[in-house]
This record gives C-alpha cells, sequence and structure tokens, in this order.
C-alpha cells in the first residue's frame, strides 16, 4: 500500500529523529523543509502545494509543510504530530546546537512561533490541534526512539505494512 505519513511538531521534540527511523524501517523517503523548498527552486512546480500532492504520489514522510492538510482527503494518509515537554525540548536544543539555556530557549520559542504562523497563514487552522491528527506522540513520555516503533507496531497491527 502507499502510505504517506505526515509529521507536524513542535521544535526540539526529535520528530526529524523518528522520521528518520521510520524511513529506514520502511524504506521510503523523509522529505523536509530543506528539501521542499530545495525542488521549489527549480521552477518545476506552482507552489509547495502541488509539490507535496506529487511527492505524496508515492510511499513517503512528510516534515511540516502543512502537509496533513494539503492531503487531508486522501485515504493513505497518516497525520502525526509530535510534542514533548518544553524543558526537555530546550535541553534537547542546547545539547544538539550547543546552546546556552536561554539562547536555546529562544531558538525554540521562536522556531514554534514561526511554525504556528505558517501553518495559520497557510491553513487558516490552529496549529497543533488534535482533531488536525491521526495520532500525537509525546517524546517526553515514550521516548524517540520508542515513538518510531510504536508506529511500525500499530502500522502493522493495522496491516498498513
Amino acid at each position: 500500500m502507499n502510505l504517506v505519513i505526515t509529521m507536524s511538531r513542535r521544535f526540539g521534540t526529535g520528530a526529524s529523529v523518528i522520521a528518520g527511523t521510520l524511513s529506514e524501517k520502511l524504506g521510503i523517503p523523509v522529505y523536509d523543509k530543506a528539501y521542499i523548498e530545495h525542488e521549489m527552486e527549480g521552477d518545476s512546480y506552482a507552489d509547495e502545494a502541488e509539490l507535496i500532492r506529487n511527492l505524496a504520489s508515492d510511499s513517503c514522510i512528510i516534515l511540516g509543510r502543512c502537509a496533513s492538510e494539503i492531503l487531508k482527503d486522501r485515504g493513505n494518509v497518516f497525520n502525526i504530530y509530535v510534542v514533548a515537554d518544553k524543558e526537555d525540548r530546550i535541553h534537547r536544543v542546547m545539547n544538539k546546537k550547543n546552546l546556552s539555556y536561554d539562547d536555546a530557549k529562544e531558538m525554540l520559542e521562536e522556531n514554534d512561533r514561526l511554525r504556528c504562523d505558517y501553518y495559520n497563514k497557510n491553513t487558516g487552522k490552529v496549529w497543533g490541534d488534535v482533531n488536525n491528527y491521526h495520532m500525537i506522540l509525546d517524546t517526553s513520555q515514550f521516548g524517540i526512539e520508542n515513538c518510531a516503533n510504536i508506529l511500525i507496531k500499530y502500522f502493522e497491527r493495522i496491516e498498513i505494512i
């Protein structure tokens, strides 16, 4: 089956690690902001939504970019929202970016604000609203590594993979 996973996330949750693990286990590519922006430079697509719909013609994982909303009418799309406690996210950013607590906190808050604004501007919906997702994963509660395993077990159980 053609499985498309969209993954929205708060900054510093470890969602990109989850996506990478899923990509490896499922043998499907991950497309993120950098990839999509790079593809848009080629100017062969009218807009990001068209590019995302094209990418979703094959199994893949799409991080952010309002993909959950763009692909909402497709039955093969599974929308995930990844969260974590703010303190955990700050410490993850501190370690990953080698920043002070205050700098990491500022970076986190700025990135969350930008993601929220982008989502709201492009969809007219509230970013993080539980009604927009099939599953919400909390990496503070489950751990980053376990979240990928939870998803794999879920997809196996409902016989998607």
